[in-house]
């Protein structure tokens, strides 16, 4: 079997708003969209979104790597997302990971590459 491609699909119940979400705050590009499905490009990888959501909150497994971990939370914020657990420096390491959540419900990392 040849693997073509792999994407991760997340559920929308108002599909324009979460399109300009993903748009607005992580630069993606729409490959493809109809009533039911958008295929945006971020960063070289595929996010479908489908519709038919409730608008509940759903755990993706989605993780966006930022080079600028707190200016992305408030991104996120301002573009209606929510950020539940804000970055947070300690004695040992600079922050690198928000728990965020966008304004369909779904969950996701954003995440700062760690410098060791």
């Amino acid at each position: 079997m040849e693997v073509e491609r792999m994407k991760t699909i997340i559920w929308a119940k108002d599909m324009a708003r979460a399109m300009q979400f993903y748009q607005t705050v992580f630069g993606a590009a729409v490959n493809r969209q109809n009533e039911v499905l958008a295929e945006l490009q971020i960063a070289g990888g595929l996010l479908g979104i489908h519709s038919g959501g409730e608008a509940e909150r759903t755990w993706t497994g989605l993780a966006f790597q930022v080079n600028d971990l707190f200016g992305g939370c408030d991104l996120v914020k301002a573009h209606g997302g929510k950020v539940d657990r804000e970055p947070e420096d300690t004695p040992d390491e600079p922050a690198h990971l928000a728990m965020c959540v966008d304004p369909e419900g779904n969950e996701f990392m954003l995440t700062r590459a760690r410098h060791r």
